[in-house]
């Protein structure tokens, strides 16, 4: 089912009507089978590898509890991850890496005849996959206790706002809150609505109309001219992020609405100052995974450099293959980590540089060249992850750092959307870096929370008028719905 769909505004209020219309003791049944029918709108089959890992982990957890040593847990959590792991790579991965060797063993004329299997990605496997890992790895730590509620654990597992796309929350947080009884809070409701609202306005009036630009261009790149790709670029950079933050944000509201609370997924990204700023202020569920259960195992910054450095390489193209089967990704993962080893080598060198153009006398200036240089860094490295495939990658950066102002070349700018469309793609981006400039800079709340109800109301009917006349209601799914 997907939050931009006529039979999610029928669903969710069905939900939270019931939920406080019970008991407290019977919500968590209501929640589990709302979550269930909400995953089984998409293939009801694929709900029971949802079922596989909630019983592996929570059985693996249970026995975990009863051992006293670290190396006694340790088969259990062995379990855990071949059992997780082994289902995600089955179902996205099997076929790429038997391509790959498929590939490579041709080029030594060796043949390779495995056939291939034929099955449709299920939905969101990543995200709850690594949801479920962590709560393994956190009970075989001991920084968790095991759940002994098998019904309260499935909902952990398959909560239905954060089931598809995150935020990926630590069993930490999130199992604790299931026991807590909820009463209806109006502020809560009023914020949450507040949320999925911007949301809803994030995926349906910007996300979905730059799709139709980016996804003519990227998806018949030979036909275009390098202006032409370069503003689909930068319009996926935007598309991208309204589309998943925009899903965040519909999936933190809905939760704040029943009155549980999930982790903040992004903090204006865009507005980074270094390619570290950029990954602490985007997909913060995924990185923070990354980083506590990936990179400081793996031995993180303490230890020699050049081992450092590979561990920052290998979680990055690892966090890229993450997001999808193909090389497209792993080098969009790969060119990330070099961004952050190579500010790490070259920083001496750049603060003695900004030192001889005493660009700190000017820190305005400075701050806003930063930003652009990330940007750009970022946007360049989504051309790998939105491309279909390598060659594909190669031409485009070819044709857009060729570029041409012919008449042709001009006149395929408008080839995807009219231009009234494309000016409204281009303003509602500019009303988006405002508003997030807002959020940066903290005046958001003087300017709008602050001020009397009827003005905030009065908001609020702008931004959905807004969704009403220029929103995109084709139905178009989440970008990290295939993640």
């Amino acid at each position: 089912m997907l939050f931009n769909s006529f039979s999610f505004l029928i669903f969710f209020p069905i939900v939270v009507l019931a939920y406080f219309a019970i008991p407290h003791r019977f919500r968590w049944m209501l929640l589990l089978a709302a979550s269930y029918y909400f995953y089984m709108s998409w293939k009801a089959e694929y709900l029971v590898l949802i079922l596989i890992s909630t019983l592996i982990d929570y059985s693996a957890g249970i026995q975990m509890g009863k051992c006293e040593s670290h190396a006694q847990r340790r088969k259990y959590l062995i379990l855990s991850l071949v059992g997780n792991l082994g289902i995600l790579f089955f179902f996205k991965y099997a076929n790429f890496f038997s391509e790959s060797l498929r590939f490579t063993l041709a080029q030594f004329n060796i043949f390779y005849d495995v056939p291939m299997f034929h099955f449709l990605l299920p939905v969101g496997i990543s995200f709850y996959t690594f949801q479920s890992l962590s709560y393994s790895i956190d009970v075989y730590r001991g920084v968790k206790k095991p759940e002994r509620h098998f019904g309260i654990f499935a909902l952990y597992v398959s909560f239905f706002p954060q089931l598809v796309a995150g935020p990926i929350e630590r069993s930490t947080h999130l199992l604790p809150q299931f026991y807590q009884e909820k009463m209806f809070d109006a502020d809560r409701f009023i914020s949450g609505l507040r949320l999925m609202l911007w949301g809803f306005f994030k995926k349906l009036v910007i996300a979905d109309r730059l799709a139709i630009y980016v996804n003519e261009i990227y998806n018949h790149p030979a036909e275009y001219q390098g202006l032409a790709l370069l503003i689909a670029t930068y319009f996926f950079a935007f598309q991208i992020y309204c589309d998943f933050s925009g899903y965040s944000d519909i999936a933190i509201g809905a939760a704040r609405i029943f009155g549980y609370d999930l982790m903040k997924n992004f903090r204006q990204p865009y507005f980074s100052q270094s390619v570290g700023e950029f990954w602490h202020r985007w997909h913060i569920s995924l990185s923070t995974w990354f980083r506590d259960y990936f990179y400081i195992p793996l031995g993180g910054s303490r230890v020699a450099k050049a081992r450092w450095y590979a561990n920052l390489m290998i979680v990055f193209v690892m966090s890229g293959l993450w997001h999808g089967a193909n090389w497209t990704f792993v080098l969009w993962g790969f060119l990330h980590g070099f961004y952050l080893v190579f500010a790490i080598i070259t920083r001496t060198v750049r603060t003695s540089l900004i030192r001889v153009l005493q660009l700190t006398k000017f820190p305005k200036v400075h701050n806003f060249l930063r930003v652009f240089i990330i940007f750009h860094l970022t946007t360049f490295a989504w051309i790998f992850f939105r491309a279909n495939s390598i060659p594909e990658t190669f031409y485009i950066i070819e044709k857009i750092f060729t570029l041409d102002f012919s008449a042709a070349s001009l006149n395929q700018l408008n080839a995807a959307l009219g231009w009234a469309e494309l000016m409204i793609a281009v303003a509602s981006i500019i009303f988006l870096q405002f508003v997030h400039y807002l959020q940066y800079a903290n005046k958001l709340d003087a300017i709008f929370l602050q001020k009397p109800r009827a003005y905030r109301w009065a908001i609020y009917y702008a931004l959905i008028l807004s969704i009403a006349f220029f929103g995109v209601f084709n139905h178009t799914p989440f970008i990290y719905f295939q993640f």
